[in-house]
């Protein structure tokens, strides 16, 4: 995964104006009048909610599914802004979604993943929203790719927009994972740490793909410092349209919200000492390892150099294997992760091979003049 390239935004404070944490939270697709009352009035009944969500384009992956109700649940959305007072949110796909949405006051609106990646699709919303003044989320795109988010993110912002914010709901992965869509915390990450204003909410819905998980992952972005969540909230979930798998009814909602702690943006002062002590230790612990690679990888190109003398292959699958093995034993020992310790040391493998590989070097062969004469 390639992060190389991603330059900081040009704005340095980036936030949409609202209360934090910001919880975001209705329907994947707005129904019905009915419907959409109903879940508007349990949202405001909780009060935890500061905006709600519901679908009125829906981008479906083939023809023949329901698609949303169309321009029609706008007027639903404005009938549920004027009786509860919540914010009003939804998705936008084309310049046509934009004028159609702001015409009926919707508060805020948000790009899709399918969306995203299209260059052309964004590049058309930021002209249609050039000089409005509307909070704007990004949702990632469905594969990991940070460039075309960020890419996302730079286009609205040279449209003038500011309260933007992204939205992390995971990417579809070849490999099969317990979620509906992958979580890959190192994008986020790498995004708010590349762009520390910028604003990141998660959709745990999404990323779960059914409700038995969206309090796990709602959890783990809370402690990864994510500003808000984007969460499904549906009356009869069994009955949903679209998505139903994914989403909570009302009284799931408000349970899984009792049973999420929410952090703190920034250390109080009187944890800050302590915090700053572990984070010195933590800091020399960073210094010694990377002193300790570097090490490890003067030793791995010597060995190279070694092996080219005696015209023996680079890459020894048996030792490593070994060496593989006897890492992971040490990894349960500890209680450490055995994936990540299988990714760190799969990491520290392709260096080695990368330091020992040398384009254009030339290999003596053992016995020859040069060897001799260079004293091997």
């Amino acid at each position: 995964m390639d992060f190389k390239g991603i330059e900081p935004l040009p704005f340095s404070a980036w936030g949409l104006g609202l209360k934090r944490p910001l919880v975001i939270a209705g329907p994947c697709s707005a129904e019905s009048q009915a419907q959409v009352m109903e879940s508007a009035r349990a949202l405001k009944a909780d009060g935890r909610a500061n905006v709600m969500r519901a679908g009125v384009w829906k981008p479906r992956t083939r023809p023949g599914s329901f698609e949303g109700a169309g321009d029609a649940a706008l007027s639903w959305l404005q009938d549920a802004k004027r009786e509860t007072g919540l914010l009003i949110a939804t998705e936008v796909a084309t310049p046509e979604h934009v004028q159609a949405a702001l015409k009926a006051g919707i508060d805020m609106l948000w790009i899709g993943a399918r969306t995203t990646p299209n260059p052309f699709s964004v590049q058309a919303i930021a002209d249609a929203l050039h000089g409005v003044d509307v909070p704007v989320l990004v949702k990632n795109p469905i594969n990991p790719d940070l460039h075309l988010w960020v890419g996302a993110l730079e286009r609205l912002s040279r449209a003038g927009l500011k309260r933007l914010a992204a939205v992390h709901r995971g990417f579809s992965w070849f490999e099969r994972t317990p979620y509906r869509n992958s979580p890959m915390w190192e994008f986020p990450i790498r995004l708010k740490a590349a762009h520390p204003g910028l604003e990141l909410l998660c959709d745990p819905s999404h990323i779960a793909g059914s409700t038995e998980r969206i309090g796990q992952v709602a959890q783990q972005a809370l402690d990864l410092g994510f500003s808000g969540l984007m969460i499904e909230v549906h009356p009869n979930p069994a009955n949903a349209r679209s998505d139903a798998d994914q989403q909570l009814t009302p009284e799931a909602f408000g349970q899984t919200l009792d049973g999420l702690i929410f952090r703190q943006a920034v250390p109080t002062d009187a944890m800050r000492d302590g915090l700053e002590e572990l984070r010195d230790l933590i800091d020399q612990l960073d210094e010694e390892i990377v002193q300790k690679l570097g090490t490890r990888m003067d030793i791995a190109e010597r060995i190279g150099d070694h092996k080219r003398l005696h015209n023996v292959a680079i890459l020894q699958p048996e030792r490593w294997e070994r060496i593989m093995k006897r890492q992971l034993r040490m990894a349960r020992h500890l209680g450490l992760s055995e994936d990540f310790v299988r990714e760190f040391m799969d990491a520290i493998h392709r260096e080695s091979i990368r330091r020992q590989t040398f384009e254009g070097a030339e290999v003596t062969p053992v016995g020859s003049k040069e060897s001799l004469s260079k004293g091997t």
